[in-house]
């Protein structure tokens, strides 16, 4: 009796264990003269090509704007640096852009702000993010 019952326990405990790992990272190639999310804050003001891993993402649909945050490389609110989709914009994407980035490795272009200390780049169009795809074995890391 106690093997039937312990062997589902066991098996609940290890999935739950698996689910609260953090999804493993793969190795990408940004595009060249891209900029990672740490050095975004030395380039507020300009027009830049930032990438990172989306940590974190939220639709914010009950505030005005219903902006939808993606969050790169820690969690907010914690995050490194901002990717802000605004309702307008978000309406011509076709998707959930919170889904469709999530734990995606990504890159984006356009003017870096700041908002309460944090870099950030406003997204008008889809164009301005693309996902990144992982580096083949052997190929050189930026």
């Amino acid at each position: 009796m106690k093997i039937t019952i312990g062997l589902p326990m066991l098996l609940l405990a290890l999935v739950a264990m698996a689910c609260q790992q953090k999804p493993i990272q793969q190795k990408v190639t940004p595009p060249s003269g891209a900029i990672a999310t740490a050095e975004a804050a030395q380039h507020v003001g300009e027009v830049q090509t930032v990438y990172g891993t989306v940590a974190s993402a939220r639709y914010v649909y009950w505030t005005r704007g219903q902006p939808t945050f993606l969050n790169l490389d820690e969690p907010h609110p914690h995050q490194v640096f901002t990717i802000v989709i605004w309702n307008l914009t978000r309406e011509r994407f076709g998707f959930a852009p919170e889904e469709r980035f999530l734990d995606k490795a990504v890159c984006v272009t356009g003017l870096i702000e700041e908002e309460e200390g944090i870099p950030r780049i406003v997204v008008k169009e889809l164009s301005q993010i693309q996902i990144l795809k992982p580096s083949r074995p052997g190929q050189p890391q930026s």
